[in-house]
């Protein structure tokens, strides 16, 4: 029987890619061991892998309450796991809008931003027919 920590690692790796994993794990643990011990194992292995709803569902869910929350760091890991989990840009923008109507535009703002740095689109922004 797979551990949660093994199977959060085994999840975020999808997520995140096999080249990415190690260097992701570090950063959690660098900040405090127990950290990444138990993000990976509850949120990647508990969270991140209950049924009832589709990875692509659960990454837009997460996208909205981080950009809602200001929580940037994890704001930028979770839109790249929502591209990995098959988000398009679009969907992550009308995601956001959602956010906008309850948090306010600043917080979308402050997304887009972040959404822009990382899928490094240029100062001339992202359109609706990407």
């Amino acid at each position: 029987m797979s551990s949660d920590y093994e199977n959060g690692r085994k999840q975020f790796a999808a997520m995140v890619g096999e080249d990415a994993i190690d260097d992701l794990l570090v950063r959690f643990r660098e900040v405090y061991p127990d950290f990444e011990t138990e993000v990976v194992s509850v949120v990647g292995g508990r969270v991140w892998t209950r049924g009832g709803i589709d990875l692509k569902t659960r990454s837009l869910c997460s996208i909205c309450t981080l950009a809602a929350l200001g929580r940037t760091n994890a704001l930028r890991l979770n839109f790249r796991m929502a591209l990995q989990n098959g988000a398009t840009i679009e969907e992550i923008c009308e995601s956001l809008f959602q956010v906008a109507a309850y948090a306010g535009f600043p917080a979308m703002w402050d997304a887009l931003e972040i959404l822009r740095e990382v899928v490094n689109i240029g100062k001339g922004g992202m359109t609706s027919d990407m």
